[in-house]
């Protein structure tokens, strides 16, 4: 990951890219946004620049030793840190155990979130941590001779994940760095963090990816259609992910609405008959579809709450989609609007633990009943 792959904070590159130039680089560093903003990659992009040995005043330079061995994630003075499901009987309790898993996954997305990185270790519904036993792989880490490079980078994803045994042992390293060590953390929940340990880094907010640069992203990656990829980032709030999300379900976007439509004519109707049916065949799909399908029914209540206030640069709908918030928008209003969202959303949340599809559903189709009548 180079600075010019990341999509936009040209402000924060220039930041970092002058500490590196200027040698005030300070050994423990937060960064804080939203997974889709771009916190992580800079995080990456920033390691790299630090010990790139021809660096421009933009960017490393892609072709030194360093920066072929952060190409395949190897770089001996690299070391990660993020959050596992412990597996015992396939002896997986460290990050070091799911380090191939790990860097296949972030040459294959640029922008993640805990969700994918769980999917792709097969994690269910498990918890994901940063065991008590990392720590010792820390300390271990950090007191080894720094092999080749001018820094030795800890990066540190999601350190609110930290057992507290953990985050403390973190804490002392942080307060006696060992010499050219710098912590990296990034995390989009950064309340969580200890606070000892956020009172002694040097906190840089990565906020949203402007709507120009992510547009501009989108017609160069994905050689959209100027309209269609201004569509796109308006909708995506700047975040990348879910631009990338907003991409690769277009299609099911179509499917997704004609089921909130039936959805919500049932619901109003009282017909249980075709509330079960549904349930039945929305039962069928990926559990990713049907969590997938409900983040759109949240977003889509959203939107036609805001509908109703007749402001064309608050609302995120394609023309279909406006077209039935004419009608269904009355529906959705003061009374019951955080309610039906809070069903939506506490559906989406049992469909990730696993529950009967086919029951989640049809009992959300019995809750609407009751608050669309509100």
């Amino acid at each position: 990951m180079l600075f010019k792959d990341i999509v936009g904070q040209e402000e924060l590159k220039k930041q970092l890219t002058e500490t590196a130039r200027k040698g005030t680089v300070a050994h423990a560093q937060l960064f804080c946004g939203q997974p889709g903003a771009g916190a992580f990659p800079l995080a990456l992009a920033y390691a790299r620049y630090l010990n790139c040995t021809d660096r421009s005043e933009t960017d490393a330079c892609g072709k030194c030793k360093s920066c072929l061995q952060y190409n395949e994630l190897a770089h001996p003075d690299l070391h990660f840190v993020f959050p596992i499901v412990a597996n015992r009987e396939g002896k997986k309790t460290v990050c070091d155990d799911y380090l191939a898993e790990w860097c296949d996954f972030l040459k294959t997305y640029a922008y993640f979130d805990l969700d994918r990185w769980l999917d792709r270790i097969e994690a269910g519904n498990k918890q994901a941590l940063i065991y008590a036993e990392e720590s010792d792989r820390i300390l271990r880490k950090v007191s080894l001779k720094i092999y080749e490079a001018e820094y030795r980078i800890l990066l540190i994803w999601m350190p609110e994940r930290m057992n507290i045994a953990c985050a403390n042992k973190l804490l002392k390293i942080i307060e006696e760095p060992p010499q050219n060590t710098v912590i990296l953390m990034v995390s989009d929940t950064p309340e969580q963090i200890l606070g000892t340990i956020l009172s002694r880094t040097q906190r840089l907010n990565v906020r949203p990816i402007t709507a120009e640069a992510l547009t501009e992203a989108l017609i160069q990656q994905y050689h959209l259609e100027p309209d269609a990829a201004r569509q796109i980032a308006h909708l995506a709030h700047g975040n990348m992910l879910e631009a990338e999300k907003a991409l690769s379900t277009e299609q099911e976007s179509d499917v997704f609405l004609a089921f909130f439509i039936r959805m919500m004519r049932n619901s109003w109707a009282r017909n249980v008959k075709e509330m079960k049916n549904m349930a039945e065949e929305l039962s069928t799909m990926t559990r990713e579809k049907q969590k997938s399908f409900l983040n759109y029914c949240q977003h889509l209540i959203r939107e036609n709450f805001v509908y109703r206030f007749r402001s064309d640069d608050l609302n995120y709908m394609k023309p279909n989609e406006a077209a039935f918030s004419t009608r269904f928008s009355p529906f959705v209003n003061e009374r019951n609007v955080f309610d039906l969202i809070r069903e939506l959303a506490d559906a989406e949340r049992h469909i990730s633990q696993n529950g009967n599809a086919k029951m989640i559903f049809f009992d959300l189709s019995l809750q609407i009943t009751v608050l669309l009548k509100k």
